[in-house]
């Protein structure tokens, strides 16, 4: 809801008005919308107009989701231990002129919704009272009100262990009531100023239905968590369908519709481990998959297949829900430089199905698709184990993995890279750096043979994967930090207090064969980004992935290594493993008879004569990267401050 307080100054109508309603003097912009308009009054003098008492009893109340406005025909489910009691009130005639306000005000649109549900959501959305939404009577909360006894309280040490009182009688209740009113009043604030700002900005049901329809296609083939061949407003909660809207804003609206406040940032870092602590005592993590006994026969009826395939959808965006968490915790502690808020390695969920049957857009399609694929998935936490098996193995994994079952295998590596310090010191039980680089290995392999994959998806993929190996090199958060704190830069783009190990020489650094390593990572995710396709520019992880690749580019331009002779083909495994982390030693013999890529990572030189190499001049291509964290900007916000740090660093080069 805040993000869409940030977004609401996205459309404002300005312009004269020159065509009156007879009727009702209402001024309108366009003739067309005017006829529109004029046809209300017509069916209204046509139907019979009810009492003042049966329309007071038809409006919705606002504290009841079963008497929302019809969003669906399929009816939500209520659970009668949570439905709160509308609080007694009485309805006077502003409600109606309200509600008929709004009306009026989707009746200038001349638009065809792609959801033809958004006016009822719109209308629902403006006419709630959120006050109401966040109550909860004090008679439901879970503990009951107790008068404390002051004079019958002990103060000293107890005289016996046998008269020990109940322990709820010492809890009291004041505290606890006031403190559930002053978040319900908090909440309830936060929720009004949202429909205030939609108010004060003319945003309009064309608007958000075009906000939900840039969510579903832009956003979620990203991030494929929603499941839209059975998304239905009616279950879903304003805050949910508020995000998405804000989300799907992003891409309608001008420079200033991305929030730009470091302090929401910082607090949704900071409160993120909240999130896996609430799965794991709501038990999600422990919930059964979907068992192959419960898909519905060829003769089934339609009424049975779609329950199936409501429940399998149910159970699939929950566990994908926990999966992108995971991806979320990864990226998020990456950006920061310190440690992941759960271990990534012991995830106990399986992998998701397939996203041929996630994107079906039938029943019968998704019933195809289903009966194609196996049931006894692994879980993650054995996924992770064969990548750490006792004998080094560079084979692709036995299993058919999706684009985004790679995403958080990538993060639960990236997890043990940040769990270990600038020395290479890791903690007990922790795989080392040439282990997790042998991983690596493992999955880049794997990648390659995934025919399944689409060519977006595989760069996707690649992107995070370079950046995580470009990590096991050098933490590239904490090298930022050491270049902005070296030339008094100011960065807010990560907090923490990690540093680069006591004498960190950024100039000797450079011809390291680490330090080579990462440079060609950091390229390969420059020409992966110029490579993704305008709309596929938009994952999660690209801010983050360009950052740490221009890093790398100013800390070899400031060393005074501008021009880079590179190799004409790359050997990725070449590029990513040492002689040490493939246990051969690292004699002069194994070094010469190397690929051109391992020349290059161990001596610093290429076999291409000079001016027939690829050559890259860092500091031109620096310009090129910034050009791209503007082109970030207008989606995302922390963009914008790695973009600053960026012009300061070419600044300093020049």
């Amino acid at each position: 809801m805040v993000s869409l307080f940030c977004h609401a100054r996205i459309i404002q109508y300005t312009g004269a008005k020159p065509f009156v309603c007879k009727e009702c003097r209402r001024p309108f912009a366009r003739q067309d919308a005017l006829a529109r308009h004029e046809k209300l009054h017509v069916r209204a003098a046509a139907n019979t107009k009810p009492s003042r008492g049966q329309h007071v009893h038809e409006i919705p109340q606002p504290t009841s989701l079963e008497a929302l406005p019809p969003w669906d025909t399929t009816k939500a489910p209520v659970d009668a231990a949570i439905t709160v009691p509308a609080p007694s009130q009485t309805w006077d005639t502003s409600q109606p002129e309200q509600n008929s306000g709004l009306q009026h005000a989707a009746s200038d649109l001349d638009f065809t919704l792609i959801w033809p549900d958004s006016e009822s959501l719109f209308q629902s959305i403006m006419s709630s009272d959120t006050t109401d939404q966040w109550q909860m009577p004090l008679g439901a909360l879970p503990f009951p009100p107790v008068v404390q006894d002051v004079n019958s309280m002990s103060f000293g040490s107890p005289n016996s262990f046998d008269d020990r009182s109940s322990s709820i009688g010492t809890i009291p209740s004041g505290g606890s009531h006031q403190a559930v009113r002053d978040v319900t009043e908090m909440v309830a604030s936060s929720s009004s100023s949202v429909t205030a700002a939609i108010k004060a900005t003319s945003i309009t049901s064309v608007f958000l239905d075009e906000c939900l329809h840039m969510f579903f296609v832009r956003f979620i083939p990203t991030f494929p968590i929603l499941h839209r061949a059975t998304f239905v407003f009616r279950e879903c909660t304003h805050p949910l369908l508020l995000n998405a809207m804000a989300l799907g804003s992003l891409y309608l609206g001008p420079k200033d519709a991305v929030a730009k406040n470091r302090l929401i940032r910082t607090t949704s870092q900071v409160f993120r481990p909240l999130g896996f602590l609430w799965a794991r005592h709501c038990g999600m993590l422990d919930s059964e998959p979907f068992s192959v006994e419960s898909l519905p026969f060829p003769s089934a009826s339609m009424e049975e297949k779609e329950r199936q395939w409501r429940t399998w959808a149910a159970r699939e965006i929950q566990q994908r829900a926990l999966l992108a968490y995971h991806v979320l915790d990864g990226l998020v502690a990456q950006m920061s430089g310190d440690g992941t808020s759960t271990r990534h390695v012991a995830n106990p969920l399986i992998l998701p199905s397939s996203e041929a049957a996630f994107d079906a857009s039938n029943v019968d399609e998704w019933l195809a698709h289903m009966r194609s694929q196996r049931f006894d998935q692994p879980s993650f936490r054995l996924v992770f184990r064969s990548l750490f098996p006792p004998v080094s193995s560079f084979r692709p994994l036995d299993y058919q993995l999706s684009a985004f079952s790679l995403r958080v295998i990538l993060e639960g590596l990236q997890s043990l890279v940040s769990d270990s310090d600038e020395s290479d010191l890791v903690a007990v039980g922790v795989p080392g750096r040439s282990d997790v680089r042998r991983a690596l290995a493992q999955v880049h392999e794997t990648v390659s043979m995934s025919i399944h994959l689409s060519a977006e998806e595989r760069l996707e993929v690649l992107l995070r994967w370079h950046t995580i190996c470009l990590d096991t090199m050098i933490n590239s958060t904490v090298l930022c930090r050491h270049v902005c704190s070296c030339y008094d830069i100011a960065q807010h783009v990560s907090g923490g207090s990690r540093t680069v190990k006591p004498g960190f020489d950024m100039t000797k650094w450079v011809y390291t064969p680490d330090a080579r390593r990462a440079l060609l990572h950091a390229i390969a995710i420059q020409d992966i980004i110029e490579q993704l396709p305008r709309g596929r520019a938009h994952v999660i992880h690209m801010p983050s992935s360009l950052f740490a690749a221009v890093t790398i580019y100013v800390v070899f331009s400031l060393a005074g290594v501008a021009t880079v002779h590179l190799p004409r083909t790359i050997a990725w495994q070449d590029a990513l493993l040492s002689h040490a982390d493939l246990n051969i030693g690292c004699d002069s013999s194994r070094a010469s008879t190397g690929s051109e890529t391992r020349r290059f990572v161990e001596e610093g030189h290429t076999d291409s004569p000079p001016g027939l190499g690829a050559v890259r001049n860092l500091l031109y291509e620096m310009n090129s990267m910034q050009k791209l964290f503007r082109c970030l900007i207008s989606q995302w916000g922390i963009a914008h401050d790695m973009e600053e740090i960026v012009n300061q660093w070419i600044t300093l080069c020049h």
